[in-house]
């Protein structure tokens, strides 16, 4: 897969807690969502990302790779 830029958008706004888990990422903040986005390593870091979010209780709305 190699390195991709990606965005993930979750519902609502992100604790303190969540903030600290994606430090290395752009935080963006809509109405009702919240966009995120990085650089991601490989096909097992997009996993993991997406394990986090809901080890964290995040509702993942939408993940897009950015061309």
């Amino acid at each position: 897969m190699g390195t991709r830029r990606y965005e993930f958008t979750v519902d609502g706004r992100l604790s303190e807690e969540a903030r600290n888990a994606f430090v290395d990422m752009q935080m963006s903040e809509a109405p009702l969502q919240t966009v995120i986005d990085g650089e991601v390593l490989d096909e097992s870091h997009l996993h993991g990302i997406i394990a986090q979010f809901q080890t964290l209780g995040l509702t993942l709305v939408s993940v897009h790779p950015i061309p």
